[in-house]
């Protein structure tokens, strides 16, 4: 095994002999169950020195892994990082050999990680497509990543193919050299795997797509498309060298790859096979050297019966009698010695005989097998073949359908632009199939001539052998004449020569007997023949019936042709019709569009115009001197300065959309009006704060509006500009803002004149106070109701009614705000006070318990005027709007309660979401009784309206008059309202200024 192993593996440019790597190398492996002594006698080969070496050792191991024993893999794998890195190494060299070499290391270590993760595959990758199915366990999983592994092998397959094609000069006759033979060898075992790991894909892929969605497998698909095609073309390329055609019958796959989307077309496919001539078993066997051979060892098995019979001193000359008694040789010893090599000769041409007569019982044999293949394949043929014409049957008789359908639905475009390409499909799956009958005919007959041809080789091959036979038999009776005439002279040798025939008879007749089964043999090949040669003319006739109705289909297939150019014709008209039609109303959408993003431009433009015109008539009101007497606080200013940073983040927001996309200037435009005119108050609060401030904060406090004023107009400018609006940014206003706010919180009131100590206990008094104030302003409004409906009646019980039904829903709307203020205080003072009493925390944060002690005041006191006025307007001594003013007046309380309650709260509390849903139900009690109040009132005066039917022109003239009179006197007392208004507002800031401590600052 070692020295066979030397000359397989060797330097000389040469393809590796059979005998020198099957014999002893792969059986050897069997024998010995292992890679041991190979491994150990390829360690010793300078596999790093030789790149010819090197390739030839990857055919030797290739082959091992492929026909060797099981335990090949497990030997191997240890030395599967010297593989990797002898690849590296032999990678860097371009030329020769090197990059050979170095795909084929990779292609081996890929086999050997293949096989490793999946054992049940053996080396020579045969498998059922039963133990296919137990490959992957029946899990879909196992079956998508076995099929990715495949593609991986296959691919490492298909590029050594491609590299060993680049590396030959295909306009040379490269497969007849030893050195293109050198480098086409290998490709034998890349052939036989490319060909199982192609038939497995196709079944897995089919397998893969019965039980996952197709865009899963898109990946899968596209990837088989590109080494399908790759594969074809090597397998073609293959086909037509020389070399090839001597050692392998290389399989062709199909013109079109599988259509993995239609399962029955799984049908459809046939597995490559891969064919091994028996006389190219062994392309480089010496059959002169084994004759000779042969001749010696007969010579010597000759040699060694007779020592046996006459003792060795006679074995260097047998019948030399001269050195004996010194006599002659007469004829009788010539004769005996003639005899003698008649009989080798004859053990030869036995043996001979016997050798051919094995061989040709296997070719034989072998021709059988594949004249019943064929004969299975041309079945298979052409029961496709009807299958096909069949469902070419069902499809002329669906076209019929469709043709009627597409008549009878003209009328709609989008209809026939259906029907026609499902037509045009069709028309191109019927040429498809008649391509393929035409090509499956053509194979029929060219297989038909190869049967032929083949059965006139079979019955050559009988009459050889029959011939053979009979001069064998010549041969032996002539020898047995003369054995008879020569037998009385030499009567000891005689009998030896005899005993000897008797054994030589023995074989004759034992070598008769295989004759006469070969005879039978070939009388069976015959009657097979017969059979084969009549399926032949039965698969003719067939053919010929084929041709038929083939021919019929061309002539359907020609009028649905027609058919279909004529309705292709009329919907390729209405199809231009509405095309054009199409583009008229494409154009004038794009018109619309062009005008509509004008006018979008322009109605921006504007808007930002206004704005800036906004903010810049604040900047200029603040200069006016009739200004100069507006007063503000500083909550309010708070509150302003608040609302107009919210509204700058969010119009940063849409300023950001706006630029990414240029459509949405809808988001826009209601920030930027919105922020125009909170800046614009925002100003004008500051101003007017600042007329009642301390000097240093007011000149602090004038200098940031205006600086404010003049940044929100560049910030505007900028937005106008095309050139500009991407790098506007209004982070400058807002930190003005910011200022702003920063300066208002030092002008707010330091605190009332109330211990801190005792602020704890004034909050839950003055919230006890507020809820006990609510609570009897609701059964006030309960006894009125009550009295209402038992003293009053028509449409006076009716405005009554639903006013203090309003009111009551109000109550009921304040005391759940006043609770829900009280659970979020809670709240507030648990998370914020620490370690710290709730007393203490309401004295540290003094200025937050003033504001709930105010916000809590002003709700119970609007609780009580409201319900003060209801009863007035009850009696009949109130007016209306004096009731809608008190709700107003609560509607702004209980907005001030949730301001102070919402200062510290979490905005995730789920009681501040609380408070937010009671402050908005005041806010819609509010509303109702301010609605009711509107719809009594004017109830009421449709009522009291006058009736004119009685009164004569002078009384009309006189009534007149006295409305005159009564208006200039209501427009003279609203004037005086109106200023005795102003004054208590002013009033009001001045006692707030002293209270809150403002001269002190000063």
């Amino acid at each position: 095994q070692t020295v066979s192993i030397n000359k397989a593996i060797n330097a000389q440019e040469v393809a590796v002999k059979e005998k020198h790597a099957r014999t002893p190398c792969i059986l050897g492996t069997h024998h010995e169950k292992g890679a041991q002594t190979f491994w150990s006698v390829v360690n010793r080969l300078p596999l790093s020195g030789n790149a010819v070496l090197c390739w030839k050792f990857c055919h030797v191991f290739h082959k091992l892994l492929r026909d060797g024993h099981s335990n090949v893999l497990k030997d191997s794998v240890r030395y599967k990082n010297e593989l990797s890195d002898m690849s590296r190494m032999w990678g860097h060299l371009s030329e020769g050999y090197g990059q050979l070499c170095s795909i084929y290391l990779k292609l081996l270590r890929t086999k050997m990680e293949f096989h490793t993760k999946n054992p049940r595959f053996p080396g020579n990758l045969q498998m059922s497509d039963r133990q296919l199915d137990e490959a992957g366990e029946n899990d879909v999983n196992n079956f998508f990543q076995l099929t990715v592994e495949m593609f991986d092998y296959l691919e490492c397959e298909l590029n050594l193919f491609q590299t060993v094609f680049s590396s030959l000069d295909m306009s040379r006759s490269v497969s007849v050299t030893a050195a293109g033979q050198c480098r086409l060898a290998p490709l034998i075992q890349v052939i036989l795997d490319c060909s199982h790991l192609y038939d497995y894909t196709v079944k897995l892929l089919f397998k893969l797509h019965s039980c996952l969605p197709a865009d899963t497998l898109q990946g899968h698909r596209d990837r088989f498309l590109e080494q399908f095609q790759k594969l074809k073309d090597l397998f073609y390329r293959s086909s037509n060298l020389q070399y090839f055609k001597q050692l392998i019958q290389i399989p062709q796959l199909p013109e079109n790859p599988p259509n993995f989307l239609r399962a029955s077309a799984l049908s459809e496919h046939i597995s490559p096979v891969v064919v091994i001539p028996a006389e190219a078993s062994s392309p480089d066997s010496e059959p002169i050297t084994d004759l000779v051979e042969m001749d010696a060892a007969s010579q010597s098995l000759f040699d060694n019966k007779f020592d046996d019979i006459f003792g060795s001193s006679f074995s260097c000359d047998p019948f030399n009698f001269n050195s004996q008694n010194g006599m002659n040789k007469d004829d009788k010893d010539r004769l005996i010695e003639q005899l003698y090599g008649e009989i080798t000769a004859l053990k030869e041409e036995l043996e001979n005989f016997k050798a051919e007569s094995a061989r040709g019982a296997v070719q034989l044999r072998g021709r059988a097998s594949e004249l019943e293949a064929e004969l299975a394949e041309q079945q298979h043929l052409k029961q496709q073949a009807q299958d096909e014409s069949e469902f070419l049957r069902a499809e002329l008789e669906e076209l019929k359908k469709q043709r009627e359908d597409t008549e009878k639905a003209q009328r709609s475009l989008t209809e026939i632009e259906r029907r026609a390409q499902a037509n045009e499909q069709r028309y191109s799956k019927l040429k498809e199939k008649y391509s393929e009958l035409v090509q499956n005919h053509a194979d029929l007959l060219r297989k038909n001539a190869e049967v032929t041809k083949q059965i006139t080789v079979a019955r050559q091959a009988q009459g050889d052998v029959e011939r053979e036979r009979k001069e064998l038999e010549d041969s032996f009776q002539r020898v047995s004449e003369q054995a008879q005439r020569k037998s009385q002279e030499q009567a000891e040798v005689l009998e030896t020569l005899k005993r000897e025939l008797a054994a030589s008879r023995q074989e004759l007749q034992v070598l008769q007997g295989t004759l006469e089964s070969s005879t039978q043999a070939g009388v069976e090949q015959n009657t097979r023949i017969a059979s084969l040669e009549q399926e032949r003319d039965r698969l003719s006739q067939a053919a010929e019936q084929h041709r038929d109705k083939m021919a019929a289909l061309q002539a359907e297939l020609q009028q649905l042709r027609d058919t279909l150019s004529r309705e292709q014709e009329s919907s390729r008209t209405e199809l231009e019709m509405l095309q054009t039609q199409l583009r008229d109303k494409e154009s004038a959408e794009r018109a619309l569009q062009q005008r509509l993003a004008e006018e979008q431009l322009s109605l921006l433009q504007g808007t930002m115009h206004e704005a800036e015109c906004m903010v810049q008539d604040a900047l200029a009101r603040m200069e006016d001197p009739a200004h100069i007497s507006c007063t503000g606080s500083a909550d309010c200013l708070l509150s302003q300065t608040l609302a107009a940073s919210e509204c700058a983040e969010r119009l940063r927001d849409a300023h950001s959309k706006y630029i990414s996309d240029g459509a949405a200037v809808g988001s826009l435009l209601p920030h930027l009006a919105l922020f125009a005119h909170l800046v614009s108050n925002t100003l004008l609060q500051g101003s007017a704060t600042s007329h009642v401030a301390p000097v240093e904060p007011a000149d602090r406090l004038l200098e940031l509006c205006k600086q404010c004023g003049s940044e929100t107009v560049s910030y505007l400018s900028a937005l106008q500009d095309p050139g500009m609006v991407a790098s506007a940014d209004c982070s400058l206003v807002t930190a003005c803002l910011g200022q702003i706010s920063a300066i208002g919180e030092e002008l707010r009131p330091r605190g009332l004149d109330v211990k801190q100590e005792e602020l704890g206990d004034l909050v839950d008094k003055e919230m006890a106070a507020t809820a006990a104030a609510i609570e009897i302003a609701s059964a006030r409004i309960e006894e009125m109701l009550s009295k209402a409906r038992a003293g009053d009646t028509g449409v006076k019980l009716e405005v009554n009614e639903r006013i203090l039904g309003s009111c009551t829903g109000l109550m009921q709307a304040i005391r759940v705000l006043v609770l829900a203020s009280k659970d979020l205080q809670r709240e507030i003072v648990e998370s914020g006070r620490g370690a710290a009493s709730p007393k203490e925390f309401y004295a540290k944060n003094s200025r937050w318990t003033e504001g709930l002690i105010s916000a809590s005041k002003a709700v119970g006191w609007g609780a009580t005027v409201m319900v003060d006025a209801a009863d007035l307007v009850v009696q009949g001594k109130g007016t209306f709007e004096e009731l809608m003013v008190c709700s107003r007046e609560i509607a702004a309380s209980t907005a001030q309660l949730v301001a102070a309650s919402k200062v510290k709260a979490d905005k995730d509390s789920a009681n501040l979401c609380k408070l937010q849903q009671a402050s908005r139900g005041v806010s819609q009690a509010t509303a109702s009784v301010v609605a009711s109040t509107k719809a009594g009132k004017s109830q009421v005066e449709e009522k009291d309206s006058m009736d004119f039917s009685s009164m004569t022109l002078t009384q009309i003239k006189r009534q007149e008059m006295d409305s005159q009179v009564r208006v200039l006197e209501l427009e003279n007392q609203l004037q005086k309202e109106r200023q005795k208004l102003g004054e208590l507002r002013k009033k009001h800031y001045e006692l707030a200024g002293v209270a809150e401590g403002w001269e002190e600052d000063g």
